[in-house]
């Protein structure tokens, strides 16, 4: 993982800190109160799409809504709260801050946080529990930097057939950031684990009724402390160089380059290393995929119990085309350029390749700026409408592993790991 310093902006950050006086941040967001911060303020919606069919949007098809320290975003659920990033803030390789996607699993998130009190608790199965203060995290560390996508799990449910359970989110539930802050690593570290100890639990502040019966009030996340991933993991102050927004996780957030967001614990406030596998709901029931190639099954297999299932973990290769978006008719014989980016949970995207004919032939687009493994990486390609009529273009990337985007479908119960080629109509027609 790269690591940068981005002095101006750790600067900047610890100013904020000063002038917040160790008391409550963010007060224009926790001044106006839970309605605030929960329910919408309405909106036009985007487009008309009830199913039972896949979604043919682009992104979902909610009203537009605006919440503290966000642009207008689309609302799929006020409680818990969900936001989903309209397609035109994908132009750029990083997300703005206010366009990030916003998704919280339990409906009684914080509204502010009380950087007087609030510490990061590192304990369980160590030899000194210790706890830091954001200054601490700061100060006392050398700050590492990494680009990376967060995805939901279960961005493009909407694609899914037949449908599944879950937050119908059309593309947008991603964005990628710079991300700084403290390796995970040297905060354990710091407290010393305990030999015998087999895994890393984060809990965040966000609580509330989860599904019936499960004990599922709190959400808790794990991963294996023999997982790679830990390595590259950071726990974040800054989001492209600014303090997160509260409905992202401020003041810190977990950020585990290339695996899903559901571990990107946000207000991240506890970890605990474990003495024995974490058996909690988060954990043992719910983020599971097929243990199959790419996590597809079929309706009926899991309904006969067939399907082992094991923890979501890496995003599969994707790309996009961002534009054109198909809103408005482009002249025959007129060159455009077509613009996108591409990214995977495994490494570097290598390769980008597009498609006029709907697939059946391909060229390679240009790759723009590498800005690490798990970064997005933006691409173009000119291309030219000969003729009036409808052209359907394709795009498909291909990662450092030799992993290539696929034409056909996923499917299991959780609505996740999409990644099917996505495919887009542009109509040329003649010049007036």
């Amino acid at each position: 993982m790269e690591r940068m310093t981005h002095n101006v902006s750790r600067r900047s950050a610890l100013k904020f800190l000063g002038a917040a006086g160790g008391g409550l941040a963010l007060a224009g967001w926790a001044h106006a109160g839970w309605a605030w911060a929960q329910e919408p303020n309405g909106g036009k919606p985007l487009e008309t799409f009830t199913g039972p069919g896949a979604n043919p949007h682009w992104n979902s098809v909610g009203p537009y809504v605006t919440e503290p320290q966000k642009a207008p975003l689309i609302l799929l659920t006020d409680r818990p709260v969900q936001l989903e990033t309209p397609r035109h803030y994908f132009r750029t390789v990083f997300t703005p801050n206010e366009a990030f996607y916003v998704r919280w699993h339990l409906g009684e998130i914080p509204n502010g946080v009380d950087l007087a009190e609030w510490k990061l608790s590192v304990e369980g199965n160590v030899n000194k529990p210790v706890a830091f203060s954001l200054s601490d995290l700061m100060q006392k560390f050398k700050p590492a930097s990494v680009a990376a996508v967060n995805q939901c799990s279960g961005n493009s449910r909407s694609r899914l057939q037949p449908r599944v359970p879950g937050g119908q989110w059309g593309n947008g539930a991603m964005g990628n950031a710079m991300w700084t802050g403290v390796r995970l690593r040297e905060l354990l570290d710091a407290a010393g684990v305990k030999s015998g100890s087999v895994q890393v639990q984060f809990e965040g502040l966000d609580t509330g009724a989860g599904p019936k019966g499960m004990g599922s009030n709190r959400f808790l996340k794990s991963l294996d402390l023999t997982n790679a991933a830990l390595d590259e993991t950071i726990v974040a102050y800054l989001m492209n160089g600014e303090p997160p927004p509260m409905l992202n996780g401020f003041p810190v957030r977990l950020v585990v380059p290339g695996y899903f967001s559901t571990y990107w614990t946000k207000c991240l406030s506890w970890i605990r290393v474990l003495e024995t596998p974490d058996d909690n709901f988060w954990v043992k029931t719910a983020y599971r995929i097929p243990d199959t190639p790419r996590g597809t099954t079929t309706p009926e297999d899991m309904k006969a119990g067939k399907v082992k299932t094991i923890p979501i973990g890496r995003m599969p290769v994707r790309s996009f085309l961002i534009s054109p978006d198909g809103s408005s008719k482009i002249p025959a014989g007129l060159g455009v350029t077509l613009r996108g980016i591409a990214f995977s949970g495994y490494g570097k995207v290598v390769k980008v390749e597009v498609s006029d004919d709907g697939g059946s032939s391909w060229r390679a687009a240009e790759l723009g700026k590498d800005h690490g493994a798990y970064s997005f990486r933006g691409w173009q390609a000119a291309w030219t409408p000969k003729t009036p009529g409808r052209y359907s273009i394709a795009v498909r990337a291909t990662d450092e592993k030799g992993n290539v985007q696929p034409d056909e479908p996923v499917w299991n119960a959780g609505g996740y790991l999409w990644n099917k080629i996505e495919k887009q109509e542009l109509v040329a027609g003649k010049a007036n």
